[in-house]
């Protein structure tokens, strides 16, 4: 079945259609939706790596707000529609583990969490359900899903084609690395 949606989607990433595409299923990712972003902004940019940085602020927006729409899920809908959503991917341990660190590190987890391949719904639903602020978490998540599309597309601008295969096998490796060098920073900042 994904396999099949992951053909649907990426055959829209031609078409004139393809940046309102793109906001939807990157607003749909962010609270609901199985297929990452990436599907679909990664032959956006291929297919015209001029407009590579307009898509990323598409898939920036959009994702942002999707991610409120997940907040509001897991601040107000727990019971009724997080819970189902979490239960369909079985991700019950991930959701309760998530939310104790929210308790425990707040904007951190958004940050690290954004750029990992963590599915981002279980960031921002967990983030409403420990009623995480809103404003923190919608400016950390603007900052972390930022960095994530805006480092493919411009990979994507600068290299083209052969950096295709390297990002869809290799993107959480690289997401991962950003962030322990993004956290290196501010330890370093921190206490030096």
């Amino acid at each position: 079945m994904l396999d099949r949606l992951y053909t649907r989607v990426r055959a829209h990433a031609a078409g004139p259609q393809a940046p309102y595409w793109l906001a939807l299923l990157c607003f749909a990712e962010a609270s609901v939706f199985p297929l990452p972003p990436e599907t679909l902004l990664i032959p956006m940019c291929l297919a015209n790596r001029a407009r590579a940085w307009q898509y990323a602020a598409i898939a920036t927006v959009a994702s942002v707000c999707g991610g409120l729409l997940g907040w509001y899920i897991g601040a107000v809908l727990l019971q009724h529609v997080a819970l189902p959503i979490v239960h369909f991917y079985h991700a019950e341990h991930t959701l309760a583990t998530l939310q104790e660190k929210f308790r425990q590190w707040g904007v951190w987890i958004i940050l690290i969490k954004g750029l990992t391949p963590v599915p981002y719904k279980f960031v921002t639903i967990a983030s409403g359900a420990a009623h995480f602020a809103i404003v923190p978490f919608m400016l950390a998540s603007l900052v972390t899903r930022g960095v994530r599309f805006f480092l493919v597309a411009g990979l994507l601008r600068r290299f083209g084609a052969p950096i295709e295969a390297f990002i869809e096998k290799r993107l959480p490796l690289v997401c991962g690395v950003f962030a322990v060098l993004l956290i290196g920073g501010v330890i370093a900042l921190r206490y030096l």
